[in-house]
């Protein structure tokens, strides 16, 4: 993975994703479900002063349907450090998400395809 800052000052970060380096691929089905699990949350952090309120998720609640977004575990022992807050990579919902388009997509085509059916009879 790498960290590009662009010439006009954007930054992108890119992973790898060749197929070559994978296998036991399969295609997402339940992506509306997981998303149902979702929990679009609004909040201000403890240590910002300003209260700015800001659009998330809370870790532990995505865990149960993105286990792959969640690192740590929930209430573990923070140290000296600050380490042992749960973490959450946001990219590994994008799959999630398209897959649920997709769904919903297929879907709505149904439903589009009947009433323009319905409307013909």
């Amino acid at each position: 993975d790498e960290i590009v800052v662009n010439a006009g000052g954007g930054t992108s970060y890119r992973g790898t994703s060749d197929y070559r380096l994978k296998e036991n691929i399969s295609t997402i089905t339940d992506g509306i479900n997981k998303v149902k699990q979702l929990i679009p949350r609004r909040f201000n952090w403890k240590n910002d002063d300003t209260n700015k309120l800001w659009d998330g998720f809370i870790a532990h609640e995505v865990s149960p349907a993105v286990p792959s977004a969640v690192t740590g575990e929930k209430d573990s022992s923070i140290d000296a450090e600050g380490n042992g807050y749960q973490t959450m990579e946001k990219a590994q919902l994008i799959p999630i998400l398209t897959a649920a388009l997709k769904e919903a997509i297929a879907k709505i085509e149904t439903l589009e395809t009947e009433v323009a059916a319905l409307k013909a009879a």
